[in-house]
């Protein structure tokens, strides 16, 4: 009797920015008959194109992205209904037998979409009381008492992101437990592989200063302005994005164009720290290198993990 095929999985391409994620996730979906499911927070905002590293429609080389430019600056993110937009995806593409190749280095975005993962409710009166402490000492107040609260969520979360920052206090005081208490483990809902690209900490930081420098050189202080004629400036989440928070300062007067390209890099290198930091403790996660020297092997390398995967 032939042997049935494999049940079609989930690929996940997780990893800190500038590390090649998306160049293999279009790989693997060409490869895979699939489409790549974005799970980077701000890719999915309109026009925000250049500071996100968006890939050209060449660059994406005939392979359908879902979940890319879908909210408005004005927008705040939301973690639950990203959730339910990626699991539609995913599970469309999965009754197609299709490959659904999510990329990206949110990691409660990936989390949120692969695992069993549910959110607590919101308390108007907690949450505006929070808003109006975050107005009036600012999100470094806030995130010290997170800190002390919950300090893995500290660690997760940007000091000055205060949006992030907020909704985990209100989780703490809602619950009363730490805010990643709150956060499952490994209890995944769909058959997934997750492959994590591994760049050493020297040249992922060359790749970061390379990057910004691209970036501003294509244009992205013109991007901010159109968008802060949006409403970029309003957008709770969007605006904190960076490269665009940055920017904005400089069109703002709050210093000059040099300290905000500078600021950008000091700050992505940071972030990029917290990513590799978040994704470094789940187990699933295979680690593949993304030197320079293996970047051409990079996608036989993934194809050859999921061929093991499904004969596994």
């Amino acid at each position: 009797m032939r042997k049935a095929a494999p049940a079609p999985q989930v690929i996940a391409v997780v990893g800190p920015t500038a590390a090649g994620k998306s160049d293999l996730g279009v790989a693997l979906a060409r490869h895979l008959d699939g489409e790549v499911v974005n799970a980077d927070s701000m890719q999915l905002y309109r026009g925000m194109d250049i500071g996100t590293a968006k890939l050209t429609m060449e660059e994406r080389q005939g392979v359908p992205h879902r979940l890319l430019d879908i909210w408005d600056v004005t927008e705040a993110a939301s973690v639950a209904e990203y959730q339910r937009l990626a699991r539609a995806e995913i599970d469309r593409l999965l009754a197609e037998g299709r490959t659904p190749v999510l990329v990206g280095g949110s990691g409660l975005y990936i989390k949120g979409a692969i695992d069993a993962l549910e959110f607590p409710g919101t308390d108007p009166a907690v949450r505006a009381r929070l808003e109006e402490e975050l107005a009036g000492l600012g999100p470094g107040a806030l995130h010290a008492r997170l800190a002390a609260a919950d300090p893995e969520a500290a660690r997760a979360i940007l000091p000055g992101n205060g949006r992030r920052i907020v909704r985990a206090l209100e989780v703490i005081e809602i619950t009363g437990r730490p805010f990643t208490a709150n956060l499952p483990g490994e209890t995944a809902v769909y058959d997934t592989l997750q492959i994590g690209v591994d760049v050493e900490r020297p040249e992922l930081d060359a790749r970061i200063t390379t990057r910004v420098d691209r970036m501003w050189e294509a244009g992205l202080v013109d991007e901010v302005r159109a968008l802060e004629r949006a409403g970029l400036r309003e957008g709770r989440t969007a605006s904190r994005a960076l490269g665009y928070q940055q920017v904005l300062a400089f069109l703002a007067g709050e210093c000059d164009e040099r300290a905000a390209r500078d600021e950008t890099v000091r700050a992505t290198k940071r972030f990029a720290r917290r990513q590799d930091s978040w994704f470094r403790r789940d187990s699933r996660v295979h680690w593949l290198s993304g030197a320079a020297a293996d970047r051409a092997e990079l996608p036989g390398r993934a194809l050859a993990l999921v061929e093991r995967a499904v004969t596994a």
